[in-house]
């Protein structure tokens, strides 16, 4: 369906996203090259493993980082054609304190995006843009369908690795060592189809 049929705006900037009032039907959207793009709503699978995740790193950062926080939905801005995108992740940890009034997530250190088979093109084409952004340090892609989990990780010194790290089987352990937690892939699947 077009953006016409959906009654969205035509191209617009990220500043004029951040005061459009939307299109009344409540849907979430972000923006992608000036177009805004209707995010899917989360399957119960999705929405579960999103859960789990705030869970076990909000119950981390708390003991181990009680200056971080994990924010559901963060909006962020790429530094790649800026003016044009205003992406929104999953998830996302930042070590900012929260602003009055604040759209967007300030320097998150970690983005996490939880894949499905409805929203995979969408979501990949989020990662790069991710990676533009100065504070992250790892991007972590969870999936829905399967039990798997990709993480994408930049040294200081060296940038992005070439490839991703897989984890898939309930033993596996996500090092996230952006905030020092070893992740239980276990633990992100409890409560799902997957979990066995």
């Amino acid at each position: 369906m077009s953006n016409a049929a959906l009654k969205l705006p035509p191209l617009m900037s990220v500043a004029e996203f951040l005061v459009w009032p939307g299109d009344g039907t409540g849907a979430r959207y972000e923006l992608v090259e000036g177009e805004v793009r209707a995010q899917d709503p989360a399957s119960d699978a999705h929405g579960t493993i999103q859960s789990n995740l705030v869970q076990v790193i909000g119950s981390h950062l708390r003991a181990a980082r009680p200056n971080c926080r994990v924010v559901s939905a963060p909006g962020v801005q790429p530094r790649l054609r800026s003016e044009w995108n205003f992406r929104i992740p999953d998830l996302g940890v930042t070590c900012a304190p929260n602003l009055r009034g604040a759209v967007m997530m300030p320097d998150p250190v970690l983005l996490i995006e939880i894949l499905s088979p409805g929203n995979a093109r969408d979501t990949w084409s989020n990662i790069p843009l991710y990676a533009t952004l100065p504070t992250v340090m790892a991007v972590l892609i969870v999936h829905a369908a399967i039990f798997k989990a990709e993480l994408l990780t930049r040294d200081p010194v060296s940038g992005w690795a070439a490839d991703a790290s897989l984890f898939s089987g309930p033993d596996m352990v996500v090092p996230l060592a952006c905030i020092g937690l070893n992740l239980p892939l276990a633990a992100v699947y409890v409560d799902t189809f997957l979990a066995g």
